[in-house]
């Protein structure tokens, strides 16, 4: 049976992956510090025997140890990270660390235990503000404009460089927003909030005609996996993404209508929701539907499936402010 190793596998994306991985059969290893994954994500996986949670910072270079050591770990699927894209000019070395450095230790740890295939979670904010939309995969970079592309930008080069020095295959995934069960940050958990707060008023940042393109939990997993199972380069580079965008102020349309509320809507102004916000984030993936990737759920169908799941699951904003 293989083993896989998932960081960050209290989070969103790696909870539900460590779900699937364990009903395809396969033993996982979870690993996570819970600064922002949630034990309840977790509660049906800690019951498998297939399950190990090795609890743990990335940023202490002896977590991966505890996870690799004695184990045949074919893969390691890395997706811890600090993925609070808004805050990181107020705490600008914090996607440093939780981005980079701490890639660069699970790098090091599956070097010390001689595992040599990981899965990384980048992101379309890598592009920054492109020149070409939809944005392929071998765009030129332009400036960063977020602490956190530039991080996730870092450790795509750092992975790229331990495949090139000692053998190791990658897959990178640069993934647009990803809504689903499990979500817990983002435009929808935050409109959702405040209208639970205000129902009659709602705040939206920027001027509500930032376009994106969200893509549901399930479509993301089967994207990873596909790419997985049938990209053969040392460095496999994928978009994930839906064909078509939303504007953030439809996107709150379908929100409230789902809710049956007529708020005042006010806008902060400006093309931009805070400073490293790309106002436009479509990304070209001819790549992975090459290789028979299709997305089953649209992108006003992922935003009100998630919705729905904040509804029926109000613990998750215990807790936040």
């Amino acid at each position: 049976m293989p083993q896989y190793a998932v960081t960050g596998c209290a989070g969103f994306i790696g909870s539900n992956l460590v779900s699937r991985l364990l009903a395809d059969g396969h033993e996982v290893i979870g690993i996570d510090n819970f600064s922002t994954g949630r034990r309840e994500f977790l509660s049906a996986a800690i019951k498998s025997p297939a399950f190990t949670l090795v609890e743990g910072d990335l940023l202490d270079t002896t977590t991966m140890d505890k996870a690799l050591k004695g184990r045949s770990v074919s893969m390691v699927f890395h997706l811890a990270a600090n993925a609070d894209v808004s805050s990181g000019v107020l705490h600008p070395r914090r996607d440093l660390e939780q981005n980079t450095i701490a890639t660069h230790n699970v790098l090091e740890g599956m070097r010390s235990h001689d595992v040599s295939r990981i899965v990384f979670s980048s992101t379309g904010s890598i592009y920054g503000e492109p020149d070409v939309f939809p944005t392929p995969e071998d765009a030129p970079f332009p400036i960063q404009t977020s602490f956190y592309g530039a991080s996730k930008l870092a450790g795509e080069g750092l992975i790229a460089s331990f495949c090139e020095a000692f053998g190791f295959q990658a897959w990178i995934y640069r993934f647009v927003s990803v809504l689903g069960e499990g979500y817990t940050h983002g435009h929808v958990f935050d409109f959702y909030r405040k209208l639970q707060t205000d129902p009659n008023r709602i705040e939206v940042l920027g001027d509500g005609n930032q376009q994106k393109s969200y893509m549901y939990i399930g479509d993301c997993l089967d994207g990873i996996l596909l790419g997985v199972e049938k990209g053969t380069a040392p460095v496999n580079i994928f978009n994930l993404g839906l064909d078509d965008t939303i504007k953030v102020h439809d996107s709150l349309a379908l929100i409230v209508d789902r809710l049956g509320l007529s708020p005042k809507v006010d806008y902060t102004g400006g093309k931009r929701g805070w400073v490293g916000d790309s106002p436009l984030i479509h990304l070209d993936c001819t790549r992975i539907r090459k290789l028979g990737w299709k997305p089953a759920r649209s992108i006003d169908q992922g935003v009100l499936c998630t919705l729905d799941w904040l509804r029926d699951n109000p613990w998750v904003f215990e807790g936040r402010e």
